[in-house]
């Protein structure tokens, strides 16, 4: 019997998050995806659902899903896709899609061609023969990590000259986005997003803002920022740690990290995790590896590029 094919909906997030967690299982061995992050990405505000998501269906299960999205206005799209490995040929089905929705969309935003990204896991569940015979190859990998902790992870004291306070009001939360802005910025993939864009990407509405710090220097005023999600049911998580260049080597990073440690050592957190771009020119992985961080597993980004 052929595969079905259709849109996703709202309704569909549970679904999807069972087949999200079965490809867990087989490539990282637990399933680490919660109903609320599926939710979060369909309800995307640059996403049509009619046109930007697919799911397809072995008789009444759900085999293979996609969703795509676009940050850049432009030439760049980003994909996901998630297969179960009996089931490639539905797979394939979502890519002929998704690749045809992708260069309309870089086309309705005046671009020429679409560069295509997709983050698989390094042992995915797709056959990545398949995607390399269309045209996609690797272009950079990304390494999860995380460190178990305990009681003796106390809130380190900051030095003299530094700050470090949580993210409280509205103005601190702007402060929050421009940092993430410039330290950011030479980042691979960096897509530049205006505050409200910002706020939807981190999910503001229901994020903790109590888990987001702020870290400065009495030269340079605010000059670091740390935020963390504690409503992963598989671990803490970091989900993104800054710091200006003009304030780098200046410890501010181990000191938000060492915080967030803390912060979910004392909320009962036998584990945190964050994920790390192994080019990253910042130092950022040298700088979680000496504060006890490992590889728990990695992701490669996935590019083709469609006329």
């Amino acid at each position: 019997m052929p595969y079905a094919l259709r849109p996703a909906g709202l309704t569909d997030a549970a679904a999807v998050t069972e087949l999200l967690n079965e490809v867990d299982r087989i490539e990282i061995g637990r399933p680490e995806t919660d109903l609320h992050t599926v939710e979060a990405d369909l309800k995307r505000p640059d996403i049509a659902l009619e046109r930007d998501s697919w799911l397809a269906f072995d008789g009444d299960r759900l085999v293979a899903y996609g969703l795509l999205w676009d940050e850049s206005g432009g030439e760049r799209v980003d994909v996901d896709h998630y297969v179960l490995p009996d089931h490639q040929r539905a797979g394939e089905l979502i890519l002929d899609a998704m690749e045809a929705r992708a260069l309309d969309k870089a086309r309705e935003n005046g671009a020429a061609r679409a560069v295509v990204h997709l983050h698989l896991n390094t042992e995915p569940t797709l056959d990545t023969g398949l995607i390399t015979r269309r045209g996609w190859s690797a272009v950079r990998r990304y390494h999860v990590l995380q460190r178990p902790l305990d009681a003796e992870d106390l809130a380190p004291e900051p030095p003299a000259g530094v700050t470090l306070r949580a993210c409280t009001d509205e103005a601190d939360r702007t402060r929050v986005h421009a940092l993430y802005q410039s330290s950011f910025a030479e980042h691979f993939d960096f897509q530049p997003r205006t505050y409200e864009q910002w706020l939807h990407d981190v999910d503001a509405d229901t994020l903790d803002w109590s888990m987001v710090w702020l870290a400065g220097t009495e030269k340079l005023g605010d000059a670091g920022f740390l935020m963390a999600r504690d409503d992963r049911e598989a671990m803490g998580w970091i989900r993104s740690l800054g710091v200006l260049r003009e304030a780098r080597g200046a410890g501010l990073g181990g000191l938000l990290l060492r915080h967030a440690f803390a912060a979910f050592a004392g909320r009962g957190r036998e584990t945190v995790g964050l994920g790390v771009d192994t080019s990253n020119a910042t130092g950022a992985p040298a700088l979680y590896e000496r504060h006890g961080m490992a590889v728990h597993y990695a992701v490669d980004t996935w590019e083709t590029v469609l006329k």
